[in-house]
């Protein structure tokens, strides 16, 4: 792990669609622009804490592109947040979008804090003054932010109403789909919490169509039990997999006949991780790298699989719940072994997706139900993952370059098609 401690994820995100752009020889102005951010949104702000002392907070917005439309992306509140993250993972959100077909750009954000530090009402007010301090720099029709790792529904809320106070009486009706998200109560959408996890099942389903495996047959290891990790791990097993190994920050468990992931929900609720979790046995946190599993599911946060764990893992297919979580290095070895990766802009796009519906209903004053979306999100999902098996058998490459052909090729045609004023 330390040989990438200090790695530049933007650089790797860089790295990542310039070998795509080789294949479909992208223009070099092309490439340029999309090597860099439009905006760098940087502000700092102060909050009163609950002892009455007052302290300076760190936000970024970077806004990598809007070209297909808004910039869309999460918020994320944790303590490693900096400019070179949240770059990479605007960039990734420009990517993502345009892979499966929805009209947004691609945005990042946070705030460099442990929101495990802070009480309910320190952290309103945390979100309250970042939300005041980005201003006209996010709006419906022009940023739309969302949850991320740290940040949730009610946040969302937050800032909703915060976005609705400062635009006025006459606009506080229209403005809701400034960020999605959000609680069901002030215009979520249903479907929308387990959304990413949900398109991680799809993504796997669609690859046990082009295999001919049984998902019931699957043995599935789980780094990372928050919203995605743990979402996605409750569908699998509803489907029938045998969850044998999960992750978190506080252990690591396995059960080879599978764990009871609704209780084991229950359970890190309540106490805050896994940790204790009962008929389950802990283990050391990198034997999970080398449990004998067909599916790993990396849902925890960027730089996990490394060259050293990539050499260890026994899978058959990797699939990016989270965002980077693969090095350059470790996937030169996953190739090399013949391990498969659905890549993460494909894997975990299932949010933005959702998002962008939740936004429809917010522009159109509808309300859809729960299937509704579901059944929206697959045939996005299959979609691009239809586009992404084309691409690859076109250009014999990789699921993760072809996954970026797809997506740069849609933009380049758009570049071409608005050209470049003035």
């Amino acid at each position: 792990m330390d040989a990438t401690k200090h790695r530049s994820l933007h650089e790797t995100s860089v790295e990542q669609f310039q070998r795509a752009a080789q294949l479909i020889d992208l223009p070099a102005h092309h490439r340029a622009i999309l090597s860099e951010p439009q905006n760098e949104v940087i502000v700092n702000f102060p909050v009163r804490l609950d002892t009455g002392t007052w302290r300076m907070f760190r936000g970024y917005r970077i806004q990598h592109s809007s070209t297909l439309g808004p910039y869309k992306g999460g918020l994320r509140f944790h303590p490693d947040v900096d400019l070179d993250e949240v770059k990479a993972l605007a960039a990734w959100m420009t990517f993502k979008t345009a892979l499966v077909g929805i009209p947004y750009g691609g945005a990042k954000g946070g705030v460099t804090i442990n929101p495990k530090n802070y009480s309910e009402g320190e952290l309103e007010r945390i979100v309250r003054r970042f939300t005041a301090a980005l201003g006209s720099n996010i709006g419906p029709n022009h940023d739309i932010p969302a949850p991320d790792v740290g940040t949730n529904a009610q946040m969302m809320d937050w800032i909703m109403d915060t976005y609705a106070t400062i635009a006025g009486p006459t606009n506080r009706q229209v403005v809701r789909g400034v960020v999605t998200g959000k609680s069901i109560a002030v215009g979520g959408s249903a479907g929308r919490e387990a959304a990413t996890g949900q398109g991680v099942l799809y993504a796997l389903r669609h690859w046990c169509g082009e295999t001919g495996t049984r998902l019931d047959s699957l043995r599935v290891g789980v780094q990372g039990f928050g919203n995605v990790g743990s979402h996605f791990a409750r569908l699998a097993a509803e489907a029938g997999c045998a969850v044998t190994h999960v992750a978190d920050h506080t252990a690591t468990l396995t059960n080879p006949k599978g764990l009871d992931i609704d209780a084991m929900r229950a359970y890190s609720s309540e106490n805050g991780g896994i940790k204790g979790f009962p008929d389950a046995t802990e283990i050391d946190t990198e034997d999970l790298f080398s449990a004998e599993v067909d599916v790993f599911v990396p849902a925890a946060l960027e730089n996990q699989l490394v060259k050293e764990r990539c050499e260890a893992l026994k899978c058959q297919i990797v699939l990016e719940a989270a965002n980077g979580p693969t090095t350059p290095e470790g996937e030169l070895v996953l190739a090399r072994r013949g391990i498969d990766v659905v890549p993460d802009i494909m894997a975990n796009a299932g949010g933005v997706v959702v998002s962008y519906f939740e936004w429809l209903q917010n522009k159109s004053h509808e309300i859809w139900s729960e299937s509704q979306v579901d059944e929206k999100l697959r045939d996005v999902m299959w979609a691009a993952m239809d586009k992404l098996l084309a691409a690859r058998k076109t250009y014999g490459c990789s699921r993760r370059d072809a996954a970026y052909v797809v997506a740069l090729t849609r933009l380049s045609d758009t570049y071409d098609a608005r050209g470049i004023w003035p």
